[in-house]
């Protein structure tokens, strides 16, 4: 099982935001309690688009504590698979 950043470089005042996802929603809530963001900014619970939106300093938390990094592309063939009920 795996947790997933992307490259995106979104701007959202003046941080710079990527995608945050997980294989399981544990996973992807336990990546976001250890590297410091809240429960309540996960987007989309329950979904396959089920994701954080996070800043680039917690990406880089998170890539230190195994996420795996992807590009914005991996990460759409990624949510693909989930659609058509496959592994990524």
């Amino acid at each position: 099982m795996t947790v997933y950043v992307d490259n995106m470089r979104a701007s959202y005042g003046r941080m710079k935001m990527c995608h945050m996802i997980a294989d399981t929603t544990e996973e992807l809530l336990e990546m976001a309690d250890r590297i410091g963001v809240a429960r309540k900014w996960l987007q989309k619970p329950g979904t396959r688009h089920e994701h954080f939106d996070i800043a680039l300093s917690k990406r880089t938390l998170a890539v230190e504590a195994g996420a795996v990094e992807v590009s914005m592309m991996d990460l759409g063939r990624i949510l693909r698979a989930r659609r058509e009920g496959g592994d990524a």
